[in-house]
């Protein structure tokens, strides 16, 4: 399965973006899980990010699944992409790709009340405990990545590259296609083919 572009939430993207849309990824999901001829599941990842409650909805789902799973991050990786790719089973990250860690970003029209905040606040907090608990990098650290200043012109945040995501504890190992489908062939208990 492949997670590529932007996530598109309850948003039409223009046509002229590349998307991945939600609703036909989670009924996939859901065929996955039941078919008892797929014994696993490689996701892989080449995005820019999304929709937020597009891709913790996937990644939830990802994190719930029966079935061995296994995510590797090409390109990128970015934004709610992280929540996705530490979600699988067990993670790898291309030597050259990257994963962007920000604060949530709002766009549209926004009411300039107290309530819009915190909102905003009750949403990042979804998304960091989601990496968290699905990842080995602490609390603190990511909140400190996700806030770093002077990385990002004109922005807030971090960007992380192959092996620096597996020393964060964000991702497992450094590696590519082979790996990551002979780990998924492990966790199946399938033999290398």
């Amino acid at each position: 399965m492949t997670i590529v572009g932007q996530i598109e939430g309850h948003m039409i993207l223009p046509p002229q973006n590349k998307t991945t849309k939600y609703e036909h990824i989670i009924p996939q999901l859901v065929a996955i899980e039941q078919n008892p001829k797929i014994l696993g599941l490689l996701v892989i990842l080449n995005t820019v990010g999304g929709d937020v409650e597009a891709g913790l909805a996937i990644a939830e789902m990802l994190a719930t699944m029966s079935k061995p799973t296994v995510s590797l991050v090409l390109g990128g990786g970015h934004s709610i992409g992280v929540p996705i790719a530490v979600a699988a089973g067990h993670s790898f990250i291309a030597e050259t790709a990257t994963m962007t860690i920000h604060p949530i970003r709002l766009t549209g029209m926004v009411i300039g009340v107290p309530q819009t905040f915190e909102y905003l606040e009750k949403m990042q907090e979804r998304v960091v405990r989601f990496v968290v608990n699905n990842s080995g990098i602490s609390t603190e650290r990511f909140r400190e990545l996700m806030f770093r200043t002077g990385e990002l012109a004109r922005d807030i945040g971090t960007v992380i590259v192959g092996k620096e995501a597996v020393q964060e504890g964000l991702i497992d190992d450094v590696g590519g296609l082979a790996q990551a489908l002979s780990k998924l062939r492990q966790m199946c208990h399938i033999g290398a083919e």
